[in-house]
């Protein structure tokens, strides 16, 4: 559920999110996640934990959003009142 809510926090800073788990999750839970996902507009994917073949699923493609320019532009003036000079190299 952490991975779900930061998901849905990133989302306000990006057109698209996925949430990408495990199949270790019970079949329970990956409905609980789908159904959450699909209401969210978070795109969800489950794969197997072997590197060799990892066989990613798409349970619920991503819907696009336009970022929030409010919070982008709160977050940008910590950055600038953080470090003014790591704003300047990365905005300018």
């Amino acid at each position: 559920m952490t991975a779900f809510g930061q998901a849905v926090a990133y989302r306000l800073f990006s057109h698209k999110c996925y949430l990408v788990m495990t199949r270790a999750v019970s079949e329970n839970d990956a409905s609980r996640f789908e159904a959450l996902a699909m209401l969210f507009g978070i795109g969800l994917v489950f794969f197997d934990a072997n590197p060799e073949n990892p066989n990613f699923e798409i349970r619920c493609r991503a819907q696009r959003f336009a970022p929030d320019v409010f919070y982008a532009n709160e977050l940008a003036e910590r950055l600038r009142q953080h470090d003014e000079r790591k704003f300047e190299e990365l905005f300018s």
